[in-house]
């Protein structure tokens, strides 16, 4: 299966704060609607690569949310991802054959504030929270400018969108042999993250790091608080130009390395609480 990265999520107690935060940050959200669960609603920041970053939260703030509660609830920031597949029931029944415990294709469906309704297909593999660890897949049910499209001057901007998922594991050797299961993902190229301080693997041609701690520290803390889940998000840009610059300013001060790329985090610390949101492969 070829793994596109079709979006990522944030969640966190406060979508307006959500908005505000990555809006003040330079990337241009706009509000998606309301779940078909009564229970969720979501922003959206759409790149044009088609790929983009769903902010969550439920609308009453003490509401028992389907998905990601706990890190709504307790503002846990990234959660989750998910990958574009073109037959959802293939893939579903392929990753069945593999051995891995798979719910779905199920239909889901959102209202947008126009009133435009938005319909998919879901499958959730592993069990508890879709989309900690492998993601979980979706297709669309209606046409896919309707669930997203790049929002504001992302539509012309130097970013493409999503480039790497950063996953923290307790586990680096038992989540290669996950990924080398689901998506006979061989060749685990073995490196270290300054940022995480972290002993690291990835993939050739995945979209996805798995990231272990060396240590206590942030990620080990998160990793106790959470379990096993999405820690970081790595946006890629063609050129860093000056009009990039202005319309999203980096901070020098923030670069590190993960593996062997470069990162510089972008100014959104909300809801976490520590840099999630980066630039991948920026010149130190």
């Amino acid at each position: 299966m070829d793994l596109q990265i079709d979006h990522v999520t944030v969640a966190g107690r406060d979508l307006d704060r959500l908005v505000d935060t990555f809006s003040d940050a330079g990337l241009p959200v706009e509000y998606g609607g309301r779940h078909s669960n009564g229970v969720t609603h979501m922003a959206i920041v759409g790149f044009r690569d088609g790929s983009y970053i769903e902010l969550i939260s439920t609308l009453e703030p003490d509401a028992e949310s389907p998905w990601w509660h706990g890190p709504i609830h307790e503002d846990g920031g990234p959660c989750a991802w998910a990958v574009d597949v073109n037959d959802i029931d293939t893939a579903s029944a392929d990753l069945r054959d593999r051995g891995i415990h798979v719910d779905g294709p199920s239909e889901y469906k959102r209202t947008r504030e126009d009133g435009t309704l938005v319909e998919w297909d879901l499958t959730y593999l592993e069990e508890g929270d879709p989309g900690s660890t492998l993601p979980f897949l979706i297709s669309d049910r209606t046409p896919r400018k309707r669930r997203v499209q790049p929002t504001g001057d992302l539509a012309s901007s130097s970013i493409t969108g999503v480039d790497t998922v950063v996953l923290g594991v307790g586990d680096l050797d038992a989540g290669i042999t996950e990924f080398e299961k689901a998506f006979d993902a061989d060749g685990p190229e073995i490196g270290n993250s300054d940022i995480f301080d972290a002993k690291t693997a990835s993939f050739p041609g995945l979209p996805v790091l798995l990231a272990e701690p060396r240590g206590d520290g942030q990620l080990a803390e998160r990793l106790a608080a959470f379990g096993p889940r999405p820690v970081a998000y790595l946006l890629g840009e063609e050129q860093r130009t000056e009009d990039a610059e202005q319309m999203l300013p980096l901070d020098g001060s923030t670069t590190g390395s993960l593996a062997d790329r470069t990162v510089e985090w972008l100014s959104v610390t909300y809801p976490s609480g520590y840099p999630y949101l980066g630039i991948v492969d920026i010149e130190p």
